[in-house]
């Protein structure tokens, strides 16, 4: 009898151990997100370390592309008009959320996106856009970091007269398919006009367009240009400071990445560190959080860099003043 008491409880055992072992050898979920991309990601030839700077996100918060997560990236590749297409893609794929960037394809990823949660890597005033009720509280689907390019654009004209003092006229490199434009206008123009300066706003939304708005704005005797945020414009950063260069235009951009790519000044945030937060949201959606809930971060600290060889090969003095208030000075 104790013998076969013995047995019983052997088998007993062996019967909750099975589902114990096969609970504990269980893959860890994998999880889908989609991520709509203005620009294709990182190359040898085209390197992007926003999208790079992400996936360091990524994997910060525990998450490896091909273990415990699938990322389906889509590139609109510099094209626009592919970005509804591709959100539509994204959305019959079911992710579990789209990660995205930009005015226009926020917009896109909106439209096609449903109730399907929105992580914003980098966009200008998403309020005013109509992607959040407010910033403390978006109440839709859409949540991430928000750029203050408006803010910053009297600091670009006065940076610009700080090194240029009989600045008069400033083109301003404009695309017509970003609606944050606008605003930022308007306090570009309020702001030239505290140092006596005009403003020349000439729009581009391809390459050619691009070359022919550098044209015009050296026909126009523009002394500088400024490049307004924008991820067609981010793709095009080489393009835009070769022809800055070519027309002997003194350049300010937003980011410093601008400069090392031959810009001669930039003055913003750190745009990597955008991306690499918006890495945290996706964390806290995937783990059950509202993105209507999180309200969306605008990071303060900005970033000044100079371009010592662009000024040189415009044949322009650098002022003490500005070598001392920059964060960085590229060689």
């Amino acid at each position: 009898m104790e013998k076969r008491r013995r047995m019983l409880a052997a088998l007993g055992l062996c019967a909750l151990a099975a589902p114990l072992g096969a609970f504990a050898q269980q893959p860890a979920r994998v999880r889908r997100i989609g991520f709509l991309a203005a620009r294709s990601r990182s190359s040898a030839a085209n390197p992007d370390v926003y999208y790079d700077a992400f996936i360091q996100g990524m994997r910060e918060h525990g998450y490896v592309e091909g273990k415990n997560l699938i990322t389906e990236w889509r590139y609109a590749e510099q094209k626009n008009e592919r970005l509804a297409e591709l959100a539509d893609e994204l959305v019959r794929l079911k992710v579990e959320l789209i990660v995205t960037h930009g005015t226009q394809a926020v917009q896109a990823a909106q439209r096609a996106a449903g109730s399907i949660p929105i992580v914003v890597a980098a966009v200008i005033d998403p309020v005013a856009n109509g992607f959040a009720l407010s910033m403390a509280r978006p109440g839709r689907n859409i949540t991430g970091l928000a750029l203050v390019s408006s803010d910053a654009s009297p600091k670009h004209m006065e940076l610009l007269k700080l090194l240029l003092p009989k600045l008069s006229r400033v083109a301003v490199l404009v695309n017509p398919g970003n609606s944050g434009h606008l605003a930022v206008m308007k306090s570009l123009e309020a702001a030239a006009q505290k140092v006596g300066a005009k403003t020349l706003p000439t729009a581009a939304s391809n390459p050619e367009e691009i070359e022919r708005s550098f044209a015009a704005a050296k026909r126009e005797r523009a002394d500088a240009v400024i490049i307004l945020t924008d991820s067609f414009f981010i793709g095009q950063r080489r393009q835009i400071a070769a022809l800055a260069a070519k027309h002997r235009l003194a350049s300010m951009f937003s980011y410093r990445e601008d400069v090392a790519a031959g810009g001669l000044m930039s003055y913003g945030q750190n745009l990597a560190d955008y991306y690499r937060q918006a890495a945290s949201y996706v964390d806290k959606i995937l783990k059950g959080a509202k993105a209507g809930d999180l309200p969306i971060e605008q990071p303060a600290r900005f970033h000044l860099a100079v371009n010592r060889k662009t000024a040189k090969a415009l044949g322009l003095a650098l002022p003490q003043e500005l070598l001392l208030r920059a964060d960085e000075v590229i060689e």
